[in-house]
Formats: C-alpha cells, structure tokens, sequence
C-alpha cells in the first residue's frame, strides 16, 4: 500500500472516529448534563489520539515489501495505541473529578468501535 493511500486511509478512520464521538458526547450531553458530555468527549478523545500516533508508527514502513517488517511495525502501532489510551485514561480518572464513568466508556467504545467499522468499509 502507498504512502498516500495509507495517509488517507488513516484520515478517514479518524474524521469517522471524531464524528462518532461527538454524536455521543451531544446525546451525553443531553441525557446526563455537561459533565456527561465532557466525559463522552474525552472517552473519544483517548481513542482518536492513540490512534492518531499508531497511525504515525504505522505509515513509517508503509512502502515496504518485507511482510514480518510489516506485521512487526503493526504490532508496535498497536502497543502503541492501546499504551496512549490506558495513559490517557489513567491521567482523565486521577484529573476530571466530575467524571461520568458510562458516559466516558460510552465515548470510548464508539470511537474504537467505528474505527473498525470505518476501515471495513475502505475500500483498499
């Protein structure tokens, strides 16, 4: 896979991720308040931005055509993400003491889920 197809692959996993967070923090906006949708936003949040910098990991062998180079560089990507996430939420629960636990796990769960969604639907 290019370089360029990689960058927008990523893209749009990205502006589906942040679309999908924001629907969730508005509808936790509404149900349970303000720090409902704080909550929600920074569930997502943690989401988008490790994988914003797995995506940063992954694009650095995107031109390569060793496969174990390749799985290699993945797997680092997604250490890398999930290590982001669990700093990020770690710093949101010890910070934000009006935090709303459903709400952010709600964020959460639809930026990870539509992530995955979003790369299904690409068509590579």
């Amino acid at each position: 896979m290019s370089a360029a197809i990689t960058a927008d692959v990523f893209s749009r996993m990205l502006k589906v991720q942040l679309i999908a967070t924001i629907a969730v923090a508005l509808v936790a906006l509404v149900v349970t308040g303000l720090h409902g949708g704080m909550s929600a936003l920074l569930g997502g949040a943690s989401v988008i931005i490790g994988a914003l910098m797995a995506s940063k990991i992954a694009s650095r062998q995107a031109r390569s055509e060793d496969p174990t180079a390749i799985l290699l560089n993945l797997l680092k990507a997604e250490a890398v993400k999930i290590l982001v996430i669990v700093i990020l939420l770690a710093i949101i629960f010890n910070v934000y003491g009006q935090l709303v636990p459903f709400a952010l796990i709600a964020g959460l769960a639809a930026a990870a889920l539509f992530s995955g969604a979003a790369l299904s639907r690409l068509n590579v």
